[in-house]
């Protein structure tokens, strides 16, 4: 077991908590149950696996099946278990991933048809959650720009709750190529914007077409250059008195109403 917090080897492991190290590395960490669940569907991808004694008791199942796969449970005391992580209360499983993004002309030459394009989104909630709704909905890509948070920060990946094994995801994709790149393809692109035509007014037969829908930072909205390259400025419509739709939720309802016309035809 391990039990020194300040080891070597603990201290490389917790160096994935920070962008630079994941970068040059090509690995990122996943923490808890769920995803370390999901993760062993492909279990290729998981290079090292971590967890507390209690956990390995709690989860028996997982982590005998993380054992078929021949990956190597190596036990941690709590003390390094914190020490891997950037959460105030672990879960006690920490493993160490290789990172799974594809290519942005893959995505495009599986012919998809919803997208879910995040522009500049900035908050590791917001993006993990449009993620998990990406998923849910039954898109078939997110894709993240330049710009926009790290796919792969700890905060990002335990919002998607196991949905980042789920569905293909690009990052670092440049808007403005991005965009011509899908409409080239055949796609429709909608920008999700407040004060524009609201979603019920499309209709079943226009949001049943193959879409990209573009959803952009949580503060000060699209870059102007963004919204000239867009086919239609959409609304989600505000029948009360909120102010506003947080970005996930608003994300959300865009990409079941494609799903659900979608699916209809």
């Amino acid at each position: 077991m391990l039990i020194d917090p300040k080891a070597a080897k603990v201290r490389g492991v917790a160096k994935l908590t920070k962008k630079d190290a994941r970068s040059s590395t090509g690995l990122f960490l996943l923490e808890g149950p769920q995803g370390l669940k999901e993760a062993l569907a492909r279990a290729k991808l998981i290079v090292e696996l971590y967890a507390t004694e209690d956990a390995a008791d709690r989860y028996a199942d997982l982590f005998e099946r993380a054992r078929a796969a021949r990956i190597e449970v190596q036990l941690v005391s709590e003390q390094v278990l914190k020490a891997l992580t950037d959460t105030t209360t672990p879960q006690g499983v920490v493993a160490v991933c290789e990172q799974l993004d594809v290519a942005l002309d893959d995505i495009i030459a599986a012919k998809p048809k919803l997208v879910a394009l995040l522009a500049n989104i900035r908050d590791p909630g917001n993006a993990g959650t449009v993620l998990r709704a990406a998923d849910a909905s039954g898109a078939d890509a997110v894709l993240f720009s330049a710009n926009s948070v790290d796919v792969y920060n700890p905060k990002v990946v335990r919002s998607t709750t196991g949905s980042l094994f789920h569905l293909p995801f690009a990052v670092d994709v440049d808007i403005q190529e991005t965009i011509a790149k899908f409409k080239a393809a055949g796609l429709q692109i909608f920008a999700a914007n407040g004060g524009a035509d609201p979603i019920p007014s499309l209709g079943d037969e226009t949001l049943a077409q193959p879409t990209v829908w573009v959803f952009g930072n949580e503060a000060w909205g699209f870059e102007p250059e963004t919204l000239e390259l867009v086919d239609r400025q959409v609304a989600v419509p505000i029948y009360g008195a909120a102010e506003s739709l947080n970005l996930a939720t608003a994300a959300s309802i865009c990409l079941y109403s494609s799903a659900f016309a979608q699916n209809q035809h």
